[in-house]
């Protein structure tokens, strides 16, 4: 039968090798299958005959589909020119020893538990194939999915230098790949030459964590972008372990959620402004309190004198016809009485507006109105306790952008408080001026009390807290104080001298 030679995938550099085999049965269709399937990589094996003395031996009809020398002597295997190799495939023992007494010499025997190392070997060839297709598969998975994802995603080496990045990564950097890929991600992303807990320790790291415990880990960084513009990015790990379970790698994803910050930032800072003003419109009603007990007094006085000339006039009437002298007096009666009833018109219309909640929202607001309205609820209770006033408001208006509200009650609790301080007498001054060279509006409540302790200096814009006795004081005025200012993007300062009095200072940015 005509001899041909079977090839394999090796390449035609590589040395031929010319074997026979001796035993046509299952074995020798399993290695010929083998070898027909590029098994054998880096062998160039030449199959150069088969011999079997049963012509319907398996491996023997496939060696001839093959198109493999076939025969039913050894010697003529023998025959074949440049061979190698017998591999001896019966798996019998006298077999094999005749054809170690009969072989040509130069002719190699591989026997049959040989070719069965081989079968594992391809067997274990196959598998790790297999795996390797399976890595190279799941490698191109992951490179899509990262290279694909809107987040920004960063591979990482334990020693925190960049391995890859996907482009919108690079994109929130500013960088090309070539100057990421091994970098450290903390001068990448932080612009800091050592790692970020070590420049900074409240900066928490989660690629640290994540060595640390081995599972994922999460923080919230704030950065700063090229434009100098302040983001913040919820930045997630997840470790990447060998066969050992050892980190070889970390993940980081980033997800910019700026946005979503903002938007809760916004709607909490307008819960706390209504919060703020349900606080500012409850603590007007304790001052009205306090303004509605004073006030009492001051209306009783001119009331009492309504009634004394509403009697001295009956009582003329009473008598007859009035006389002239009688309606002289009348006139002088009413006079007073008209002035005396317009001064408690006043004080209950500014009682009634004080206690008012009118629109609130930033305005046009002259701060020297909203003074003297407080001035003229407070003013007799200021005389009630012997407390000399002094004002020096600026000459014109003097407007801001604020809330009519909230600044009646800022400038009440700062001038109750003064007064309260000083219940022996004293003296209260007001000053308002503008300030051009700082543009700001100056407000300055001085009062000769007996001036703040420097152990309550920096607790006395603190919520509840008070100096003042059990049940007159809530110690939310000065808190309230400091909110408002704050909310008018304002600033105060206090300057206090215990024995000599404190003084109060706020300023407000004009349009």
């Amino acid at each position: 039968m005509k001899e041909k030679k079977f090839p394999n995938s090796s390449t035609p550099d590589e040395l031929p090798l010319n074997v026979g085999i001796l035993g046509g049965g299952m074995t020798c269709k399993f290695f010929l299958e083998l070898l027909r399937s590029g098994a054998f990589r880096y062998l160039h094996i030449n199959v150069v005959g088969v011999c079997d003395i049963d012509p319907e031996a398996e491996g023997l009809r496939l060696a001839q589909s093959m198109g493999i020398y076939t025969t039913e002597k050894l010697s003529d295997l023998f025959e074949k020119k440049d061979l190698d190799f017998i591999f001896e495939l019966s798996n019998n023992n006298e077999v094999l020893l005749d054809l170690v007494r009969t072989r040509p010499k130069g002719v190699g025997i591989i026997e049959h538990n040989t070719v069965r190392f081989l079968r594992h070997l391809s067997t274990f060839y196959e598998r790790l194939k297999f795996a390797e297709e399976q890595l190279i598969l799941e490698k191109m998975s992951s490179d899509f999915l990262i290279q694909q994802s809107s987040m920004a995603i960063v591979v990482l080496n334990t020693d925190f230098s960049i391995s890859d990045a996907n482009e919108a990564y690079l994109k929130n950097v500013d960088l090309p790949r070539d100057e990421v890929k091994g970098a450290y991600c903390y001068k990448i992303s932080h612009g800091l030459n050592e790692p970020c807990a070590v420049t900074n320790p409240a900066l928490k790291c989660p690629m640290i964590e994540t060595l640390r415990t081995g599972k994922s880990a999460h923080v919230i960084h704030e950065l700063e972008s090229t434009s100098k513009q302040r983001h913040y990015s919820n930045i997630v790990t997840y470790p990447l372990k060998n066969q050992d379970g050892e980190i070889v790698k970390i993940i980081e994803i980033w997800h910019d959620i700026t946005k979503e910050i903002s938007s809760r930032l916004e709607k909490r800072v307008k819960e706390l402004k209504a919060d703020l003003n349900k606080i500012v419109q409850e603590d007007r009603l304790i001052s009205l309190g306090k303004l509605a007990t004073s006030c009492v007094h001051e209306i009783n006085n001119p009331i009492q004198g309504l009634l004394t000339f509403t009697d001295l006039m009956q009582n003329i009437v009473d008598q007859g016809i009035p006389s002239e002298e009688d309606l002289k007096n009348f006139r002088k009666h009413l006079t007073l009485m008209s002035h005396e009833l317009e001064r408690c018109g006043n004080i209950v219309s500014s009682l009634l507006s004080f206690s008012r909640t009118s629109s609130t929202g930033h305005k046009h607001a002259d701060l020297n109105d909203i003074l003297n309205e407080i001035i003229k609820l407070t003013n007799h209770k200021m005389e009630l306790q012997n407390i000399r006033l002094n004002t020096c408001l600026h000459n014109g208006p003097l407007m801001i952008q604020g809330d009519v509200n909230q600044l009646q009650q800022c400038f009440l609790n700062l001038i109750l408080n003064a007064i309260e301080a000083m219940p022996l007498g004293g003296q209260l001054e007001i000053i308002s001026k503008l300030e051009k060279e700082q543009n700001t509006a100056r407000i300055e409540i001085k009062d000769t009390g007996p001036g703040i302790p420097d152990d309550n200096m920096e607790h006395i814009f603190d919520p509840f807290f008070t100096t003042k006795e059990e049940g007159e004081g809530t110690g939310l005025g000065l808190s309230i104080v400091y909110g408002i200012v704050k909310n008018h993007k304002g600033d105060i300062e206090v300057n206090s001298q215990v024995g000599k009095g404190c003084s109060f200072v706020l300023a407000f940015p004009i349009p």
